[in-house]
């Protein structure tokens, strides 16, 4: 299902545009709040889960996503090129899954991993803090980088949509209405992180089981509605 040629592709597109940088002032921005509390502050874990929590998980990792998984797939779309991609025999959902690897792959990279540095920086992995949020961030990145790629084939104004989902959806409404939690992509990977750092430090509103199930659902629905929407474009690009 993976496509070398595919994916070589859109890395190039991704990390090739204006977007690229952007991927690169996310991650450091947290880095820089990161080092600036670890001095004024010291080692505190409490302070630590509330930057991860606060700016990493809520406004990083989906936002990164947006790029990402809009990005893999929406431009191609937008200036017609995608067609000359739909012309080759490839199939169609080796295409999206192959753009699906490589916005999952993206977001770890600017997501997770620098999620993980930051926490060794602000207090050393104490409680598993930095693992726990980490972890966290790559399976909502997984969950994120799918809705994002289907957006991407549905509308041309995908970056605004997702960016409206990200902003205030996960990062205002998801973070501070508790009913709204449940349909948070950042609380099911809360759970997964709460579970690992076993305390009080890493909360999620979520049980694990039904933050698995929909984690695993979403992404799953969400790349097959998205090969079935590129199917529906070669028709209409034929027609």
């Amino acid at each position: 299902m993976y496509n070398t040629t595919v994916a070589r592709l859109t890395y190039r597109g991704l990390l090739g545009r204006r977007r690229a940088l952007i991927l690169f002032a996310l991650p450091a921005l947290l880095l820089l709040i990161a080092v600036a509390v670890r001095l004024l502050t010291g080692v505190d874990d409490q302070i630590a889960s509330s930057v991860l929590s606060g700016f990493a998980l809520a406004t990083m990792v989906p936002l990164i996503g947006v790029i990402a998984g809009t990005g893999a797939i929406g431009p191609e779309i937008d200036d017609g090129s995608i067609v000359y991609l739909l012309s080759k025999p490839v199939r169609r959902p080796s295409i999206v899954v192959t753009k699906l690897i490589v916005a999952f792959g993206v977001s770890l990279c600017f997501a997770a991993l620098p999620t993980l540095v930051a926490g060794v920086v602000l207090n050393g992995n104490g409680q598993q803090i930095a693992v726990a949020y980490a972890v966290s961030a790559a399976v909502a990145s997984m969950a994120y980088s799918a809705v994002f790629l289907l957006l991407g084939t549905v509308t041309r104004h995908a970056v605004v949509a997702g960016l409206v989902y990200a902003l205030v959806w996960e990062a205002l409404i998801g973070s501070l209405v508790p009913g709204a939690r449940t349909l948070s992509v950042q609380q099911w990977g809360l759970a997964i992180g709460q579970r690992i750092a076993g305390g009080d430090l890493v909360s999620s509103d979520v049980g694990l089981p039904l933050a698995a199930v929909l984690l695993t659902a979403v992404t799953a629905a969400a790349t097959w509605y998205a090969g079935q929407k590129l199917r529906g474009l070669t028709l209409a690009t034929e027609e």
